[in-house]
């Protein structure tokens, strides 16, 4: 009896546990979303408004922007619906205002 009881405590523990992970893995996932969601709108805003005598943004200035790596700030972007610049290397613009094809600096 003892023995089952002790498996039943172990099983009920694990569960305790295992709910828990769950949770916190879903409180990361909140915060990481939260947070690529602001940077998303900062970009938007950023390409929406480049600086005056040129339609792109660089790289660098994205990253400084938003406080990320290159990697992430470049996923965020794709995910934004922007490009890179086919002629100026490093720059990206919404592929919306820079279709694919018209190649322009």
């Amino acid at each position: 009896m003892e023995f089952v009881l002790g498996i039943f405590g172990v099983a009920i523990g694990a569960a305790i546990q295992f709910g828990f992970n769950i949770w916190q893995q879903e409180l990361k996932n909140r915060d990481k979303k939260a947070l690529d969601e602001k940077r998303r709108r900062l970009l938007k805003e950023a390409l929406d408004h480049p600086p005056k005598g040129t339609e792109w943004r660089k790289l660098t200035t994205l990253c400084g922007l938003i406080g990320a790596e290159p990697n992430e700030t470049t996923r965020l972007l794709i995910e934004l619906g922007a490009r890179g610049s086919e002629t100026n290397n490093g720059t990206w613009a919404l592929l919306s205002d820079k279709p694919l094809g018209k190649i322009s600096t």
